[in-house]
């Protein structure tokens, strides 16, 4: 992700940073979804005793699961139950959008001890799914995951290796090092890697996006800037609309309208991850209502900027921003 100064435009937060290391406590699924035990990778906790010798299975052989996705699962475990490496079982398949290591993804979840065969957390209770970038969790999660598609439910099963051994441990959650952590996982919605859905012809008289779709190239003409805000979307999406409290994963390339500088870009970089409402004004006008999928056009004049200029990066007062964003991602601000 890039490192941009806090007065940049774009103010970026890591995705799921927030809500990944606390867990509900004696087995209960923590009540805030902000609170949530999805296993983080800087997790903390007090280091559990030696761990006990487990038989290590190399498949789910002890494991069972019934239920439908979307509803809450019924997980069986003959405890003590270990696993040798990180395994994933698609117990729903589909056709969605796969899964791309280190992307951004919402699901909902159940998690199991496999040591003692008991919950120690879950989303479904909370009628709400969590997102979170898959750069923020343990490996297994990550492991899991990645190749998934959107709208299939899957079973993990990860050695403490993969999960929580790491940070000694989760007393909080009665995971001991060495335990192996049983998840099944609806995966309800996943990051595009790249804009998609029907081109729209834009206005003439607009700056113009050539080049290819993750190296995109912006032509400025040569006459005066519009004096008030242009969004024009050159790719309708087809996904949600972003609403103003959502948090976006977005790919963008920003120059200044007077003289054509590029000023910032995420491109051949991670994308961008920010709550819409800590951007620039233009940005939160421009982006609300579009579709997860679009690329949008948006000319920013210096009210809805940068009114009094910036220092790094570095506007100059009264410039105008020309941006491309691509919309990847959206989800709904805790």
């Amino acid at each position: 992700m890039l490192a941009i100064p806090q007065k940049s435009l774009l103010v970026l937060a890591l995705s799921g940073s927030l809500f990944l290391a606390a867990c509900g406590s004696d087995g209960d699924a923590a009540t805030d979804p902000s609170a949530s035990a999805v296993p983080s990778a800087s997790a903390s906790a007090t280091p559990s005793a030696t761990p006990s010798k487990v038989p290590v299975s190399k498949d789910f052989d002890k494991v069972s699961v019934s239920g439908d996705y979307g509803k809450s699962p019924k997980i069986k475990i003959d405890a003590p139950y270990a696993v040798d490496k990180t395994r994933t079982k698609v117990l729903e398949d589909s056709d969605g959008v796969v899964v791309q290591a280190g992307q951004t993804v919402e699901v909902n979840y159940f998690g199991v001890d496999g040591r003692t065969g008991k919950k120690f957390d879950e989303s479904f209770s909370a009628g709400k799914a969590v997102a979170f970038s898959l750069d923020q969790v343990v490996p297994g999660f990550s492991k899991g995951l990645t190749g998934q598609k959107k709208g299939s439910r899957v079973l993990i099963a990860m050695p403490g290796s993969d999960g929580y051994d790491a940070s000694g441990g989760n007393a909080q959650a009665g995971i001991e090092v060495g335990d192996t952590l049983v998840f099944v996982v609806d995966i309800v919605d996943v990051q595009l890697s790249e804009p998609s859905g029907a081109a729209v012809k834009p206005k003439a008289g607009l700056p113009t996006v050539t080049g290819a779709l993750d190296k995109p190239d912006i032509t400025i003409p040569k006459t005066d800037p519009p004096k008030t805000l242009v969004v024009q979307p050159l790719i309708k999406g087809e996904g949600k609309k972003v609403a103003a409290t959502d948090t976006i994963t977005f790919a963008y390339r920003w120059e200044i309208w007077e003289d054509g500088r590029l000023v910032e870009q995420s491109y051949g970089q991670k994308p961008g991850n920010a709550a819409l409402s800590g951007l620039v004004a233009g940005l939160q006008e421009g982006l609300t209502g579009q579709t997860v999928g679009s690329r949008v056009l948006l000319v920013i004049p210096p009210d809805k900027g940068y009114p009094d200029g910036n220092a790094e990066p570095k506007v100059a007062k009264g410039e105008t921003l020309v941006m491309v964003v691509d919309l990847l991602f959206a989800q709904a601000g805790q």
